[in-house]
């Protein structure tokens, strides 16, 4: 029997009557590096600074833009949130397009680690584990189309480049997700306090998949079920847990450590 192709899940229409619709300002000097070198980035409009179109430079003339703007930086500071660093360049960019799970892991040397986030809601730690995946060489990072951020400049901006690197696979259920991952032969780790070993214990040579869940709840029972272990990062018992972000850069490095280069 053929293996069953893990299709992502689909992204939510755009607001009627928006003349931006499905497009979001993408800002920051990092961001808009990494989002005019990525080929599958599709960019309508730059608006910057003199500055940072010097900044930007060659990796701006490749992109042969139609619509740009050269601005003071009070009219880009117009076009973002409030006191967002922008730097001096806002993109108008369209979501990055869907991956599925196979496309995203089929340029990744062997082994592959990739991160499996449970209803990791806040932008800012998502981007920062974006950010660490980025450092640690991961093949992917897989949300839950409902309880995950949507892709936003300050998703972008709190990954620091790395939205626009790292494979983000958006799917309807984690939980088949990780089944697929075992399928493909992952050997799925859930980082949680109560684990049963330590995450150096834990890991393996191969393909090995990280489950982080949200602050406070943590990881769902079906979700934790789908995992072959559960592993801790050891803690002096000052401090019961770290933030899931600070949890997950620990945990990259554990993993990537115990993997052959």
């Amino acid at each position: 029997m053929p293996r069953p192709h893990f299709r992502p899940a689909p992204r939510p229409g755009p607001k009627p009557g928006s003349s931006e619709a499905g497009a979001y300002w993408l800002y920051g000097l990092h961001p808009a590096r990494a989002a005019l070198a990525n080929p599958r980035r599709k960019i309508r409009r730059a608006v910057l600074t003199e500055k940072a179109q010097a900044e930007l430079g060659p990796v701006l003339s490749a992109r042969h833009l139609d619509n740009v703007t050269v601005a003071v930086p009070d009219a880009v500071a117009r076009l973002v949130p409030p006191a967002a660093v922008h730097q001096g360049v806002a993109l108008l960019c369209e979501s990055l397009p869907d991956l599925d799970l196979d496309d995203a892991l089929a340029g990744a040397a062997a082994p592959r680690l990739v991160a499996v986030l449970d209803q990791v809601t806040d932008p800012h730690n998502e981007g920062a584990i974006l950010r660490s995946a980025a450092a640690f060489g991961l093949a992917a990072v897989i949300v839950q189309d409902r309880h995950a951020p949507p892709e936003s400049g300050v998703l972008a901006k709190s990954a620091s480049g790395a939205l626009d690197l790292v494979p983000r696979v958006s799917v309807v259920n984690i939980a088949r997700a990780l089944e697929e991952l075992g399928r493909l032969g992952f050997w799925r780790i859930a980082l949680s306090a109560d684990g049963e070993s330590s995450l150096r214990e834990a890991a393996t040579p191969g393909d090995m998949a990280l489950v982080l869940g949200a602050e406070g709840a943590g990881l769902r029972r079906l979700v934790r079920e789908r995992c072959d272990t559960a592993a801790y990062i050891p803690m002096n018992g000052a401090m019961e847990s770290l933030n899931v972000s600070n949890a997950a850069a620990i945990a990259f490095y554990e993993l990537r450590r115990e993997m052959p280069s």
